[in-house]
């Protein structure tokens, strides 16, 4: 494919809460236009018309064919993702997937195979994965000073209320969002646990809902065994009032650093001492609202998947580095089911 010189012409599908933050980046980025959007929301939509001029459809097949559609955006609720996808692939466009992939492994591996055979670029939304102390943590491990990775914990202790359920019959619902607070909140920390820690072997897992009315679940308990031999936990939950901020441990032979609200406030190394902690401003969570969250890490990825469209090279979280979560919390809720360890193949 040639590399791509002119601007790309973004459109979007579903306009939900987590379409602003795409809107937003598009429209201040360079080297890419926000020119179509489809909802099934028709004041949503003709809002949208009004305040940024753009053509909108009812039908999201009818976007496809607009020709200065080059990517989609997919915000649609987790358990419909595929379709529209698929119809993106269909088209010729690139594909950007807000998290999870999708709500199954199977379902995740038809979008991977259908923009391949399409031969277009598919992307899915990690943004925590652009955090700088993140990426600190990241280079820290490559660069050996945590020396031998042995335990990796990722907690999201975060609340929603009923009402947070009741306002969109997909959430929490097993077929709209796949389970709830492991794979719809938790997770973008798993997602950042697994990227450091490497593939996982088995898991060993716990589900419970304990405060809500809903079919998923709002407690998730999770032992993990890394290829690599080093252990791992997960916690995830909606239920803890009235909410905390996530937090990532990395622990090696010879140093740790704990994540907490996207801000380094532990790092200790053998090599070099306890080293100072970061000065970057503590970025809001979503531990108790949603809408709480920063667009800019959104802006950030965007920007990076943009330039790997028009250079034709793999975006960093493509769809099967995207999948890999989906994996762990499909073996995490296998396990819950029939209590028994389940082995992950990779």
């Amino acid at each position: 494919m040639t590399p791509i010189q002119k601007p790309l012409g973004f459109g979007i599908i579903g306009l939900g809460n987590i379409a602003g933050h795409h809107i937003k980046s598009i429209l201040e980025l360079q080297n890419c236009k926000f020119v179509a959007a489809s909802s099934r929301n028709k004041e949503r939509l003709n809002q949208l018309e009004e305040q940024y001029k753009v053509d909108t459809y009812a039908d999201y097949h009818q976007m496809m064919v607009h020709p200065e559609v080059d990517v989609v955006c997919i915000c649609t609720p987790s358990g419909f993702h595929l379709e529209p996808a698929l119809a993106a692939a269909g088209a010729g466009k690139h594909v950007i997937v807000e998290k999870p992939l999708e709500i199954s492994v199977e379902r995740g591996l038809q979008m991977i195979q259908a923009c391949e055979e399409a031969n277009v670029k598919l992307a899915c939304i990690f943004q925590n994965r652009y955090s700088p102390d993140y990426q600190k943590i990241c280079d820290a491990v490559k660069g050996g000073e945590l020396g031998k990775l042995v335990l990796g914990n990722a907690y999201i202790k975060w609340f929603r209320d009923q009402q947070y359920y009741d306002a969109a019959d997909w959430r929490g619902s097993l077929s709209g969002d796949g389970g709830a607070a492991l794979i719809n909140q938790s997770i973008h920390t798993i997602d950042l646990l697994l990227n450091v820690m490497g593939p996982v072997r088995s898991v060993f897992g716990k589900t419970k809902t304990m405060t809500h009315d809903i079919d998923g679940e709002d407690l998730g308990l999770a032992i993990l065994e890394f290829e690599s031999g080093a252990l791992g936990t997960v916690e995830g939950s909606t239920s803890i009032y009235k909410g905390y901020p996530e937090k990532l441990e990395i622990h090696g032979s010879q140093g740790n650093i704990i994540l907490e609200g996207g801000k380094i406030v532990e790092w200790n190394s053998e090599t070099a001492g306890n080293l100072p902690m970061s000065e970057t401003e503590t970025s809001p969570t979503g531990s108790s609202d949603p809408m709480a969250i920063d667009y800019r890490l959104h802006k950030s990825q965007i920007s990076e998947i943009i330039q790997h469209i028009c250079e034709d090279e793999e975006p960093i979280v493509n769809g099967k580095e995207g999948l890999k979560s989906v994996a762990v919390i499909e073996a995490i809720y296998e396990s819950a089911r029939t209590g028994k360890q389940v082995f992950i193949d990779q």
